[in-house]
C-alpha cells in the first residue's frame, strides 16, 4: 500500500532521512519508533504529501506521488486521513464544522449530507452529542477523537497517526489504542503510527520500524523486534517497559501492552 524507496530529506545542513527504504503492506499497522529528531514525523508528512523530498520515491496505492501535479495529489490525499499530534482543530469552529471542513472545501455535498457524515464519523470514534461544542470545551482525549473523526471524513484507505497518545493520561491512552485497533478491524485500512509510547506501539502495531541517525535500524513484527539482538533497539524498547520483559510472548508483556494472551 505504501512503498518508500531510498528517500532522503534534509533541512539545511541537517540530514534527517538518509536513504530510507520501507514497505507497508495493505491492511497492516506500521509503528515508527525512534528518538526525538530522528525523522519520524517528517516521514509521516512525506507519506501524506505534505513535505517534498530531496531524493528517492514514495509510492501510495500504486502511484508515485513525489512529482504529481496539485490536482492529482489532492486526489491521492483523499485516500489518506491524518491525525496530527495536537489534533490541529480550528478553535473558532464547532466540532461539526471542523469535521466537515474538507468536505465543504472539496465536495458538492449539501449541508444535510455533510451533517450525516459528521454524525457517522463521531459514532465511529465513540463520541456523540458534541457536534456544537468548540475544541476548548473538550478534554484532550475528546479532541484527539474529533481530529480522528475529521481524518475519516473521506473514508480513507490509509490513516496516519502522529503521536496519538501524547499528553493523555494512561486510561485515555488505552482508549485511543483500542480505538485505533477497532478502526483498523472495522474499516480494513492501512495505518502508520508515530509514537514514543511503547505501550501504544505494542498495543496497535502489526509491523514496526526503528529509525536511527536517518536510517532504518530495524524492521519487522513486534515479536521479531523485541527479540532483535540490537542494543540500541533494545534500550529504546525497554525504556518504556518493565525490565523483566524479554519476550513478547511473556504474559506480563501481553498484559502490559493490552494484547490478549492466546
Amino acid at each position: 500500500m505504501i512503498s518508500i524507496k531510498n528517500v532522503r530529506k534534509s533541512f539545511g545542513e541537517k540530514n534527517v532521512l538518509n536513504g530510507i527504504d520501507l514497505e507497508v503492506p495493505l491492511g497492516e499497522t506500521l509503528v515508527i519508533l525512534g528518538r526525538s529528531g530522528c525523522g519520524k514525523s517528517v516521514l509521516l508528512k512525506i507519506i501524506a504529501g505534505l513535505l517534498s523530498i530531496d531524493g528517492g520515491e514514495v509510492w501510495v496505492d500504486g502511484t508515485e506521488i513525489t512529482k504529481l501535479k496539485r490536482k492529482k495529489m489532492n486526489q491521492i490525499r483523499q485516500k489518506i486521513g491524518m491525525l496530527f499530534q495536537s489534533a490541529a482543530l480550528f478553535d473558532s469552529m464547532s466540532v461539526a464544522e471542523n469535521i466537515a471542513f474538507m468536505l465543504d472545501q472539496h465536495t458538492d455535498l449539501t449541508q444535510q449530507e455533510m451533517r450525516k457524515v459528521v454524525d457517522e464519523k463521531l459514532k465511529l470514534v465513540d463520541l456523540d452529542g458534541v457536534q456544537e461544542l468548540r475544541p476548548a470545551q473538550l478534554s484532550g482525549g475528546m479532541r484527539k477523537r474529533v481530529g480522528l473523526a475529521r481524518a475519516l471524513a473521506f473514508n480513507p484507505e490509509i490513516i496516519l497517526y502522529d503521536e496519538p497518545t501524547t499528553g493523555l493520561d494512561p486510561v485515555t491512552c488505552n482508549e485511543i489504542n483500542e480505538l485505533i485497533r477497532d478502526l483498523n478491524k472495522k474499516l480494513q485500512v492501512t495505518s502508520v503510527v508515530v509514537t514514543h509510547d511503547m505501550h501504544s506501539a505494542f498495543s496497535v502495531g502489526t509491523l514496526m520500524v526503528m529509525l536511527h541517525e536517518g536510517k532504518k535500524l530495524a524492521y519487522g513484527t513486534p515479536d521479531s523486534m523485541i527479540n532483535e539482538d540490537n542494543p540500541i533497539l533494545q534500550q529504546f524498547i525497554l525504556f518504556g517497559a518493565p525490565d523483566q520483559i524479554l519476550n513478547i510472548d511473556d504474559p506480563t508483556l501481553r498484559k502490559y501492552t493490552g494484547r490478549k494472551t492466546e
